[in-house]
């Protein structure tokens, strides 16, 4: 591989310069920050910056970058009250926290649910696209998709678009009139049906939790307690993920918001509290 010219990083300066045009600072002193027309700040001086950045990290200069590392807790069980579906809220690439309140659980309609780990952006435009096509569904055949229809067209969205550089982990879950019924659908078009997924980088540690506490004839409130607890503990260990819990409760009329929000600090305290230990132990 040819050598990277670096010779532009000598004087990281010279990109601040000339991008301001003075003027009125509509209040701002002038002396302060040289405000005024923003002419935009330029990228690396080269022909091709996403190549450059690639070719950066192969030369071990900056080993992490081009590294966009993504982070999220999800999971899904099946149990004798149908379906429990908890997720966290974080926002995160590498160890740069963007949110702490997403919400990473589509409401596709009153008897279906898609969760969401990998990208923000594809997972929220796939699922909301799925609810679309289902609406579209219930129109033409005067009746409710099928959760295995349902997943099914998201694997096929996603298999349509394989190698291409789609990052979603999904599952959809529902009542239809099989009953309960639990999918997980990858980005590469892969759908399994099963009694328990947890999806994204704290799944390790949530599935030590709910392979622990999980038994199918679970009361509703064993199994709520059970999709907060293996969050908590996710979210615990895995840097990636965090903010609030969310909890739901799919069943035969519908789906209920059991959890809107739980702080996974305060859960923190309070299962320390339970064990007779410090928050901090």
């Amino acid at each position: 591989m040819a050598a990277v010219d670096l010779s532009f990083l000598n004087d990281p300066s010279q990109f601040a310069r000339n991008r301001f045009e003075q003027s009125d600072c509509l209040g701002m002193n002038p002396d302060d920050f040289r405000c005024g027309d923003f002419a935009g700040f330029d990228m690396a001086p080269v022909a091709e910056p996403e190549q450059f950045c690639n070719d950066i990290k192969k030369t071990g200069e900056a080993p992490g970058l081009m590294d966009f590392r993504k982070g999220t807790t999800t999971l899904g069980f099946v149990f004798q009250g149908g379906i429990i579906i908890a997720v966290d809220s974080r926002a995160s690439m590498g160890s740069y926290i963007s949110s702490q309140t997403v919400k990473k659980v589509i409401e596709i309609n009153d008897f279906l649910l898609g969760t969401m780990a990998g990208g923000a952006a594809d997972c929220s435009f796939w699922e909301r696209h799925l609810t679309r096509l289902c609406r579209l569904h219930e129109l033409r055949h005067k009746e409710r998709i099928s959760v295995a229809a349902a997943s099914k067209l998201l694997a096929n969205i996603f298999f349509q678009y394989r190698g291409q550089g789609l990052s979603c982990g999904t599952m959809v879950a529902g009542w239809d009139k099989t009953g309960p019924n639990l999918y997980m659908v990858d980005d590469r078009g892969d759908r399994f049906k099963g009694q328990k997924f947890s999806v994204g980088s704290g799944s390790t540690f949530a599935y030590g939790v709910l392979d622990m506490g999980y038994k199918f004839d679970l009361s509703v409130e064993e199994a709520v307690e059970l999709g907060r607890r293996s969050i908590y503990h996710a979210t615990h260990r895995d840097g990636a993920s965090g903010g609030v819990v969310r909890v739901y409760h799919v069943h035969k009329d519908g789906w209920t918001k059991v959890i809107a929000g739980e702080d996974v600090n305060k859960l923190h305290y309070m299962y320390a509290e339970e064990k007779g230990l410090r928050g901090d132990e």
